[in-house]
């Protein structure tokens, strides 16, 4: 008879299947949809933007410098220092962290130590009906150790920890995010304020020179020559303009208070070093647009977008795993004994180990509508990150078209301030030899100073429109910001544990 020698074949292949199913099941894998960059749509040059070379990334570093400002400079280092939402959003970097250590811890073993000591007595029950007989009292030392580890054959724990990786990026933009903001309002109020300071004295310029005017005017009229109406006119217009001062110093120490605000100090802090005056700050270099595509990698609210999108992607694969098996080993050894000498020697051993599954059976399609509601908000974020970036669009177009204007704007005020305040050097002089009425005096004094402060108020508008265009672009702070120094240090200490701490590699 010859010899079988498939059912060898067959018994070696029955115990290699439970060892691959065993392996597979180790490897685990993460159900969910993997991650994919959105498309988006963009065009391929900005429609209001000059033709230009596109911009290199170093162009938008620290753009605060193309002002030329060495207080704007000192004020920008302090803010990036002592703002409170930067403070917060470290926080939020921070929390977003230890987050992610937690997600990672997830995918290791867990081991506890227990102990206790206890003090015993028995009683022994009599045959009869008398009271039970006290046994001597022992004490009794116990200790052991449990394990356990999660299998995480569905990927469960690696979707959380890809979904709290994604979070801790988004954290990080949305730091940057915060200084962008910071800065331009940094530069922005402080142009304002600036350009106040300026209006201000422009006010008082003007009022000194229409009061030297309404003295020119009672001269004249204590000669016969001026009429008591044209005195009432000159005194008037003075304190029409001497009028505007108290107003724009409200605006000029609001925007102080700000700046103080913006710094993380008191509202009066900056005073006296605003005070000292300074010209209103103008840009030197115009800003390259580069191309639309830029956008994406420059705007730190749409890299925050789109890794919140990411997130959420693989939020959806922990909400479908939840939907299949979980499986753990678990495993643990006690050890008892009258003497803590004995421990572990002459004492009482006991272990065990083994798998344990949890089969979702009914729950009433609550899974089923967690895995729904994941997948809503995923596509929540994707519509935020496309709404993200067409604003962004609308920021730089926007930016672009008002610089541009406001620069043609300043050309023609420029002109204007020029051509009336040459009338009224020349009415007055008129006026004083008497080929000229009170009237044109009077209009070309009022002309001169509308057309000087519109001018000056264009000329902060060229500055804040080239900074909200260097916001639009995605120029920001350059330099590592420290993340990890908490506002708050306590003084009470962790107690000293065994803890495996795996080294973060995001940023």
């Amino acid at each position: 008879m010859t010899p079988d020698v498939s059912r060898p074949r067959l018994r070696r292949a029955a115990l290699a299947l439970p060892c691959l199913l065993a392996a597979t099941m180790l490897a685990g894998c993460a159900v969910g949809p993997d991650y994919r960059a959105p498309e988006i749509v963009l065009p391929l040059h900005w429609a209001n933007a000059p033709k230009q070379k596109p911009a290199a990334p170093r162009d938008l570093a620290r753009w605060w410098r193309g002002l030329n400002d060495r207080t704007l400079d000192a004020l920008m280092d302090e803010a990036v220092a002592g703002n409170l939402d930067v403070a917060a959003a470290k926080a939020r970097v921070r929390e977003a962290r230890a987050s992610r250590k937690q997600s990672i811890a997830a995918l290791f073993p867990s081991l506890d130590g227990s102990g206790s000591l206890t003090r015993n007595r028995t009683g022994n029950a009599a045959p009869s009906d008398t009271a039970p007989i006290s046994g001597s009292p022992y004490t009794l030392y116990q200790a052991g150790f449990d394990a356990s580890f999660e299998l995480d054959i569905f990927g469960a724990n690696k979707r959380s920890l890809e979904a709290s990786t994604r979070a801790l990026e988004a954290s990080f933009d949305d730091l940057d995010s915060t200084l962008l903001t910071l800065l331009g309002d940094v530069a922005s109020t402080y142009a304002e304020s600036r350009g106040y300071q300026a209006r201000i004295a422009l006010a008082k310029r003007t009022a000194t020179s229409q009061r030297e005017t309404a003295a020119l005017t009672k001269s004249k009229f204590d000669a016969g020559s001026a009429s008591a109406v044209d005195v009432a006119k000159a005194v008037a217009q003075a304190a029409s303009t001497e009028a505007n001062t108290p107003q724009l110093t409200a605006a000029y120490v609001a925007a102080v208070h700000r700046l103080g605000i913006l710094l993380g100090r008191e509202p009066s802090a900056l005073a006296a070093r605003m005070d000292r005056g300074a010209p209103i700050p103008a840009p030197r270099l115009p800003l390259k647009a580069g191309i639309p595509a830029d956008v994406l990698l420059r705007r730190p609210d749409v890299r925050r977008a789109e890794r919140q999108y990411a997130q959420y992607t693989a939020r959806i694969g922990v909400a479908t795993a939840a939907l299949y098996p979980s499986v753990s080993l678990t495993g643990s050894i006690t050890t008892a004994a009258q003497k803590a000498g004995d421990l572990a020697k002459s004492s009482t051993i006991g272990w065990s180990w083994g798998p344990s599954a949890t089969v979702p059976i009914f729950n009433a399609g609550s899974l089923l509508a967690a895995v729904d509601a994941a997948e809503a908000q995923r596509d929540q974020y994707l519509l935020t990150f496309r709404s993200t970036v067409l604003t962004a669009l609308e920021d730089v177009e926007n930016a672009l078209v008002a610089l541009a204007e406001e620069r043609k704007r300043a050309t023609k005020l420029g002109e204007s301030a020029r051509n009336y305040g040459e009338a009224a050097r020349l009415s007055r002089a008129l006026y004083q030899t008497g080929t000229s009425s009170f009237l044109d005096v009077l209009d070309a004094e009022r002309s001169a100073y509308s057309a000087e402060d519109s001018l000056l108020q264009s000329r902060v508008a060229i500055t804040t429109d080239w900074i909200a265009l260097a916001k639009a672009l995605g120029g920001g702070w350059d330099r590592p910001v420290d993340v990890s120094k908490p506002e708050v240090v306590d003084t009470g200490t962790l107690p000293h544990l065994i803890d495996v701490r795996v080294m973060d590699p995001v940023r």
